[in-house]
């Protein structure tokens, strides 16, 4: 395993990080493995890159039938746009 130090991070970027590291719930180091290799279409990380991998399986049915009803509009194909 090699290392890799970084410095002069700008601001934004190192509070990007911060926060992508806590919605991911995983180490600053996972969490910009992870992104290096997705920026680098490696196809590999330690997470699948969607973020549902928390959410999943935890709705109830009425969480469920809400977002059923909210992502129902997706289902409809606009012909005139497919032209």
């Amino acid at each position: 395993m090699r290392h890799l130090t970084i410095r002069g991070l700008p601001a934004d970027l190192a509070k990007a990080l911060e926060e992508e590291k806590r919605r991911r719930g995983k180490s600053i180091n996972q969490t910009a493995i992870d992104l290096l290799g997705q920026a680098l279409n490696l196809g590999w990380t330690s997470e699948s890159a969607n973020g549902l991998e928390k959410p999943a399986g935890t709705w109830n049915q009425e969480e469920l039938d809400l977002v059923e009803r909210a992502t129902t509009v997706f289902e409809h194909t606009d012909e005139e746009h497919w032209r």
